[in-house]
């Protein structure tokens, strides 16, 4: 799949995707079986819906199994981490169709002038 995630985002394009995160809820749950095929189902279904979602972690409490589905996820899906903040990570990737996207990311000007 063709998308401008294959640029790694800044970190002010991730502080921009956070703000638009912060009123959405959780649309994607993670539970006791972590990284299987149905969740990998539905966070594809999810950001082909939204781009920018945020995930859950339900049962999952250690830091280091978060990290390695968090991996899974996006090397799955092929979309970035904007963030994580205690058991949820929020997650985007572009709609494949340029004509469907709904969030632009900010480019900081180079020029001053």
């Amino acid at each position: 799949m063709t998308s401008n995630t294959t640029k790694k985002m800044t970190g002010y394009q991730k502080k921009h995707l956070r703000a638009l995160a912060h009123k959405l809820k959780p649309v994607v749950m993670i539970g006791q079986k972590g990284a299987t095929p149905a969740l990998f189902k539905s966070v594809e279904a999810a950001l082909m819906a939204h781009e920018l979602i945020k995930v859950r972690f339900v049962e999952t409490r250690e830091k280091e199994q978060k990290s390695r589905i968090i991996t899974e996820i996006t090397a799955q899906a092929g979309c970035e981490i904007a963030g994580t903040i205690g058991h949820t990570a929020i997650l985007y990737r572009p709609h494949p169709d340029p004509d469907k996207r709904q969030i632009v990311l900010p480019r900081k000007s180079l020029d001053h002038a």
